[in-house]
């Protein structure tokens, strides 16, 4: 249980309303290879643990990336229907979402150039608890998919600028 306050989401929209340049972030984490595959990266003020399962030479000391990449997914989503259930007035009960998403490894081991070394395809499994008849949550829905970041980053390219920094 967190012992900080939330500020209300409708404060946090109204703030935004009254000053829309406010809304626009640059965030920035910082990501070090620790040992082997295991990687930390502080976010804010808590330590994210990013490893391998030992099947893929890791420890298995926290998620691999590809997972953190579902879990963002899913709690992205999972927020943005906390959000825009309360813009659109539509009382929620509970939201759980449920993320899988398929991937072929040969590409990032170097085994194979012509499959995609990402994910090949990925599907959410959402489920809403509330007193609103489904069209309402299906009018939810919508909206949250058409607002949610994270699932915009996996629909859509986004430019990747790489600075390469060496020591030599």
């Amino acid at each position: 249980m967190s012992t900080t306050s939330a500020i209300p989401l409708t404060s946090v929209v109204e703030a935004f309303r009254a000053e829309p340049h406010r809304a626009a972030l640059s965030l920035r984490v910082a990501s070090d290879l620790v040992e082997g595959v295991r990687c930390e990266a502080p976010v804010r003020r808590h330590s994210v643990v990013v490893d391998e399962p030992t099947a893929l030479g890791g420890t298995d000391e926290g998620p691999s990336p590809v997972e953190l990449a579902l879990a963002a997914l899913g709690t992205c989503q999972a927020i943005t229907y906390r959000v825009w259930a309360a813009q659109l007035g539509i009382p929620l009960d509970s939201v759980r979402v449920e993320a899988e998403g398929d991937i072929d490894l040969r590409r990032f081991f170097g085994l194979d150039d012509e499959v995609r070394p990402g994910f090949g395809a990925i599907r959410l499994r959402v489920m809403l608890e509330g007193p609103e008849p489904r069209e309402r949550y299906e009018a939810l829905a919508e909206a949250v998919d058409d607002h949610c970041p994270v699932l915009d980053l996996t629909e859509n390219p986004v430019p990747v600028e790489r600075v390469l920094v060496t020591s030599s």
